[in-house]
């Protein structure tokens, strides 16, 4: 046997493909930029351009900035809020920055997805940057607060939930229309402990936008501001926040995440990850590709019409 066949018959034994080579082209060189002002972190995603659409780029350095922030004993409380026209628009799905194919430093106790076949690379790749981090942040044991305008869609309400305050601007609407593509919702699946599964269930079928103060009303957010106000009422309540005992906003924190869990959240979070990467196998298997041949502009058209 030669060496070439040696090679060929070692990836087939393990499992793996070709990496796909990728020309990737990053606009911003800090897509996510980070402060900390009066015992406050301020974490800010910073792709205005693309309305925040969340790369791996952006992912692996907000995980920096959370970290960061647990790292600093003068941080008391953590805000999250973005640069640009909306809060996010979602998760990248065709822009020159997506990295998809680019291999990342893990953090958790994932593989690399690059050279992995079928629906495993999609799987891989996910359990850390959706999935995993989500669950990851949502554990921080310091306060959260997000800082929401304008559109929060898709991967930008993960980023919203993982947070313990949702604080939104009365021109917020949130929205998740990833049932177009086939999908029971997004990866981190909170949906059903945001509000009632009524709502939850009217939410992702009609894929329709919910305004701030229909947010409110249903519990997914805690407070309605002017635009021109958000960030002061944010920075209000966070300097009162930092306030309090440090172990006391841990514990209270701690406290409420486990009855949460008690009822469920985080198993049922995992179960609906799975049934997520079921609707991607079958999007390749009868479409070709694993996001059903979707992309941002497609899925954009698709939003307006659910609004006309």
């Amino acid at each position: 046997m030669s060496e070439k066949q040696t090679e060929e018959q070692l990836e087939l034994d393990l499992e793996l493909v070709d990496r796909v080579e990728a020309n990737v082209v990053y606009e911003e060189d800090e897509p996510v930029l980070y402060e900390v002002v009066n015992h406050v972190a301020w974490v800010t995603l910073n792709r205005p351009q693309l309305h925040n659409a969340q790369n791996s780029q952006m992912l692996y350095a907000l995980d920096d900035a959370f970290q960061a922030a647990v790292n600093d004993d003068a941080v008391k409380v953590v805000v999250l809020r973005s640069n640009g026209k909306h809060f996010s628009q979602g998760h990248d799905i065709g822009t020159p920055g997506r990295d998809f194919e680019l291999p990342m430093e893990r953090r958790l106790m994932w593989y690399d997805h690059t050279n992995k076949p079928g629906a495993e690379k999609a799987f891989a790749r996910e359990q850390e940057v959706y999935l995993g981090f989500c669950k990851r942040w949502r554990l921080m044991p310091k306060p959260t607060i997000a800082q929401v305008h304008k559109g929060c869609i898709a991967g930008g309400l993960m980023l919203a939930w993982i947070c313990d305050l949702i604080v939104a601007s009365d021109d917020a609407f949130f929205q998740d229309p990833v049932l177009t593509m086939g999908f029971p919702g997004v990866e981190y699946f909170a949906h059903a402990h945001e509000m009632n599964v009524r709502r939850a269930k009217e939410f992702l079928f009609l894929g329709e936008r919910m305004t701030a103060q229909r947010a409110y009303e249903v519990g997914m957010i805690n407070r309605v501001v002017p635009r021109e106000g958000l960030e002061a009422e944010v920075r209000a309540m966070a300097e009162k926040i930092a306030k309090q005992p440090r172990l006391g906003l841990a514990l209270t924190k701690q406290a409420c995440n486990h009855i949460e869990d008690l009822q469920g959240k985080t198993t049922g979070v995992d179960a609906v990850f799975g049934y997520h990467h079921f609707a991607h196998a079958q999007n390749s298997l009868v479409k070709g590709d694993y996001i059903a041949g979707h992309d941002l502009a497609s899925m954009a058209r698709e939003n307006k019409k659910k609004e006309s």
